[in-house]
């Protein structure tokens, strides 16, 4: 493990800590930045999550889906918690602490604002740092690299119309033209030229391109990851700085949801007897979310400085200490799994 990945928390926390500060004392260079807008879509956050996804994207092999019976349970508990659960519950929770809980802190139009961005978290599964997560937790990479790229695929076709019902439901008008150009953005053409591209570099079967290719890309992703993390914490420094209770407000739902997810994933994959370094990364993939995804989305439906997108930039801010802490537990916790197992 790296550098990067052993101290993820620290860089992450530096940067929340820079994009506020240069926020609050740059703010007309970050509200310039803010105005360089194609079709909803904020060029220098796209080129940013492109540069931190694409990478990713190489990484995923879709030739290992010919596996994807050698480890049937594991699949289906991911596709379950991911597809069936973690959506609706994210809605739910969002409904709850927004519309009722929390409904006398909020005017309508936040609350609202804050289940949308909470939504499209939960309708993005994660497909880049769960490879990081498997990682750290020593899990199966072919089982990894399988149900990445069987969730990317259901991504492609579920993503819209699911958070699409889900924000009908919380009776917010969906824009399903700008909707569905980010999931082709963000999704589908990253997916296609990941593809190609792993490919062409690996043409000859033996990894030494493709790995030479990934290894110069990674530093890249780094930046990209880091410095999308600094420009949504500038872009949103100032109401963090007036309104920091709402920090707060959007991260106890969200923290709900993550921990909530990960015990039914955990529970359901011991009870299904599946071995360590399969549950692993079902459990990781199934409670983690594709923030970067989210956030693009959230920008492009609702705006920069939106209720949406500071509720998926919180998203960011809980994410990377409470995954960290629950690879801490899936590692303490190892004995209670079986190491090997032929159905999993």
């Amino acid at each position: 493990m790296g550098l990067f990945e052993r101290y993820l928390s620290v860089w992450v926390g530096l940067a929340i800590l820079v994009g506020i500060v240069a926020g609050n004392f740059f703010p007309n260079e970050f509200a310039l930045i803010a105005t360089l807008e194609f079709a909803h879509v904020n060029l220098v956050i796209a080129v940013l999550i492109w540069l931190m996804i694409f990478p990713m994207m190489v990484q995923i092999d879709f030739s290992s889906i010919k596996d994807v019976g050698k480890k049937p349970k594991g699949l289906a508990l991911t596709l379950v918690i991911n597809w069936l659960i973690k959506p609706f519950t994210m809605a739910l929770l969002g409904w709850l602490f927004f519309k009722v809980l929390f409904a006398d802190w909020l005017d309508p139009e936040t609350a609202t604002e804050y289940i949308a961005g909470m939504i499209l978290l939960g309708v993005a599964p994660c497909t880049a740092m769960v490879f990081i997560w498997s990682q750290m937790t020593k899990g199966d990479a072919n089982y990894t690299l399988v149900q990445v790229s069987v969730n990317d695929i259901i991504m492609i076709f579920a993503f819209a119309p699911i958070a699409g019902l889900l924000l009908g439901v919380t009776d917010i008008t969906v824009p399903w033209d700008t909707l569905l150009f980010s999931v082709l953005l963000y999704v589908v053409v990253p997916l296609v030229l990941g593809t190609l591209t792993r490919r062409a570099l690996d043409s000859a079967d033996n990894h030494t391109k493709l790995n030479n290719f990934l290894s110069t890309m990674k530093p890249w992703s780094m930046i990209g990851l880091l410095a999308t993390v600094v420009l949504l914490f500038a872009f949103q420094s100032q109401t963090i700085i007036a309104k920091p209770e709402a920090i707060l407000l959007i991260a106890i739902p969200l923290l709900i949801q993550t921990y909530g997810i990960f015990a039914i994933a955990y529970f359901a994959a011991k009870k299904m007897q599946l071995p360590h370094n399969v549950a692993a990364p079902a459990c990781m993939i199934a409670t983690s979310n594709f923030f970067e995804l989210a956030v693009a989305v959230a920008i492009s439906l609702f705006g920069l400085h939106s209720g949406a997108a500071l509720a998926t930039v919180v998203g960011v801010l809980v994410e990377v200490p409470v995954m960290l802490s629950l690879v801490w537990f899936v590692n303490r916790t190892r004995h209670w799994f079986t190491t090997k197992g032929s159905q999993a």
